[in-house]
């Protein structure tokens, strides 16, 4: 919220996991020719290693640099792993172009490899929406059957009319959408729980993971979009809180990643020093 309270321990934490240094990434690629329009790589070395394809947090206005760290962990953790950027609100991005972007990207930088979209907060929200675009009308220019192999999202913003009544990050939601004056034209064709609240489900394999003491994101947005996607799954991790799910070597982080290798399994991939199940491919 704009004067949100929170305790010492969400504020160290926040301040300890956002401070953390960037990492430079080995590689760097481009999807368009917008600045925003690039990415950073940590390709692993095994070819049959899963993708992981992140999106990051910051309510839809701040830049990847943030979670490069925790990029860098998955990538330790034996992942290949893709940090996009995309047009942000308050700049060149907002409704349209942020979704635009995200479209482009779960569209071409997987390649056709399957992979698991994951996203934290804003993200979260974004990867969610992802696995939505399905449910949108054929019409719409963000319509597509090409859909995430699987979903993770991260103490994620599930409800942008929530975001909007709670005032969360000085009114991001209104921001991303363009203003008061549009914002219930905008919200169906871009809130997850809007879109789902019809189908019950996006036909992708999702997972919801969250602090149990998550100050930054109200439990709301978890439960409340828990009870209409009557597939989802959803791991609740005690004591932990909104940013050390991205603290390289946290033990939230650590969940992250043991949950990134269970999704990846039904794909095929198999995490180093264990054996492929009889009949599984890749």
């Amino acid at each position: 919220m704009t004067s949100r309270e929170i305790s010492a321990f969400a504020a160290e934490e926040e301040k300890r996991v956002l401070s953390l240094k960037p990492v430079l990434a080995p590689r760097h690629g481009r999807y368009g020719d917008h600045p925003h329009q690039v990415y950073d790589a940590w390709p692993a070395e095994d070819a049959d290693a899963p993708l992981v394809v992140l999106l990051h947090g910051g309510y839809w206005r701040y830049d990847r640099m943030h979670l490069t760290p925790f990029a860098a962990y998955l990538a330790q953790q034996g992942f290949s792993v893709l940090l996009p950027g995309f047009r942000r609100s308050g700049g060149a991005g907002g409704y349209p172009e942020t979704f635009d972007d995200v479209a482009r990207i779960v569209d071409t930088l997987p390649a056709g490899r399957p992979y698991v979209l994951a996203g934290h907060c804003s993200g979260g929200h974004l990867a969610l929406w992802c696995a939505a675009r399905g449910l949108l009308p054929p019409d719409s220019p963000w319509h597509t059957r090409a859909l995430p192999t699987a979903v993770l999202a991260l103490a994620p913003i599930t409800d942008l009319d929530a975001t909007r009544r709670d005032r969360l990050s000085d009114d991001a939601a209104l921001q991303l959408l363009g203003g008061q004056e549009v914002f219930e034209q905008r919200l169906p064709s871009v809130d997850p729980l809007t879109l789902l609240r019809e189908a019950g489900s996006t036909g992708v394999p999702t997972v919801l993971l969250h602090g149990a003491v998550d100050e930054e994101v109200p439990l709301t947005q978890f439960s409340d979009y828990a009870a209409v996607h009557h597939d989802l799954r959803t791991v609740v991790l005690p004591g932990t809180g909104h940013y050390t799910l991205i603290e390289p070597g946290a033990p939230g982080a650590a969940a992250v990643a043991d949950t990134l290798w269970d999704m990846s399994a039904a794909f095929g991939a198999v995490r180093p020093g264990r054996t492929a199940p009889e009949g599984a491919g890749r």
